[in-house]
């Protein structure tokens, strides 16, 4: 059994590049949406918008803000009990 282990540090740098593999993933998913529906649904500053390929951004409704979270802090949903 051939079972390569990766290093503390090599795991460690892959784990750094999340975040920029996340933001490069949801641009191009913004941009795909876009050319495939024409039309994307986002959040911004309070607000749920909808923008068009044409550059159109219309204001749905007002949204709640966001709950700031600390790094590391885990939350539950409270019960519908």
């Amino acid at each position: 059994m051939n079972q390569s282990l990766m290093s503390e540090e090599s795991m460690q740098l892959m784990e750094a590049r999340i975040p920029e593999l996340a933001g490069s993933a949801f641009k191009l998913a913004y941009w795909q949406a876009l050319t495939i529906s024409g039309t994307v649904m986002e959040a911004r500053h309070g607000e749920l918008v909808e923008t068009t390929a044409e550059g159109t951004v219309r204001v749905i409704r007002s949204i709640a803000k966001p709950t700031p979270v600390r790094v590391g802090e885990k939350r539950v949903r409270a019960s519908k009990a």
